[in-house]
């Protein structure tokens, strides 16, 4: 099966003047998984809800290839999404925000890829910096931001729970929204795709990924337009995870 002529020229737009690594080792697995991921999944049928474009694709995928630690695919697409529209700036803080959803551990390999890509396009390092928050401000802001998100039961958010474990709770508040949803360069909705994404790819938070599809649909991220973004997924993370996804999306929005 020839790779078909839509598959060639998207694989064009997102990589001018290159050819796939597998054509000459895996030329049937090239033309199967091209005709897939590049025509079939790009032209999947009309659903409905919010448009999925090509520099959302590409910022959801970045955040997939981070959320399964796909470092080798996550440099590989950096050039895509930067083709597509996407920003050094944008693309840093993919990385930033994938730190309190991931872990360091999980998110440091990133950083060097994208410094080294960055670099290698003559893009001065560091980037501006994006912070909106202090030390001083970052609890309120972050209440604040909880507040919009996910509703008025999270607020005073930060004093909740058992006293032994409060303390993770006010973290929460403090660091993970006070220090980086707060954070110029991607709007909140975008922040709250990418989450939705790095909790689908690494699998195993379905509680917190089926949180996070209610608080993508108060930020705009509609219920049709996250299984268009779970969709775009299938190639880089496989089935079993967005068939994981989709059932959280459903789940969310009483959908079964």
């Amino acid at each position: 099966m020839p790779i078909s002529e839509f598959a060639k020229q998207y694989y064009e737009k997102m990589f001018p003047g290159s050819a796939s690594r597998f054509l000459e080792t895996d030329p049937e697995f090239s033309d199967l998984f091209e005709n897939f991921a590049f025509d079939e999944v790009i032209n999947m049928p009309e659903i409905g809800g919010r448009e999925l474009n090509d520099r959302t694709r590409h910022i959801a995928i970045l955040a997939t290839a981070l959320g399964c630690q796909g470092i080798d695919t996550f440099r590989v697409m950096l050039a895509a999404a930067m083709n597509s529209g996407v920003t050094p700036v944008e693309i840093k803080e993919i990385i930033y925000q994938a730190v309190p959803y991931l872990g360091i551990a999980r998110v440091f390999p990133f950083f060097a890829a994208v410094n080294e890509f960055l670099r290698s396009k003559g893009v001065p390092i560091p980037l501006e910096n994006q912070a909106t928050t202090t030390f001083e401000t970052r609890r309120e802001a972050g209440s604040q931001a909880l507040v919009e998100i996910f509703g008025d039961s999270m607020r005073g958010f930060w004093q909740s729970g058992p006293e032994e474990s409060r303390h993770i709770n006010c973290w929460l508040t403090d660091n993970c929204f006070g220090d980086y949803y707060t954070r110029k360069g991607l709007t909140r909705a975008e922040r709250e795709l990418i989450t939705f994404c790095f909790l689908l790819a690494q699998g195993g938070c379905e509680p917190q990924l089926t949180n996070h599809v209610l608080a993508n649909i108060r930020c705009g991220n509609d219920r049709l337009f996250l299984i268009k973004v779970v969709s775009q997924c299938v190639p880089f993370i496989g089935y079993p995870r967005c068939l994981n996804a989709l059932a959280c999306v459903n789940k969310a929005t009483e959908q079964k």
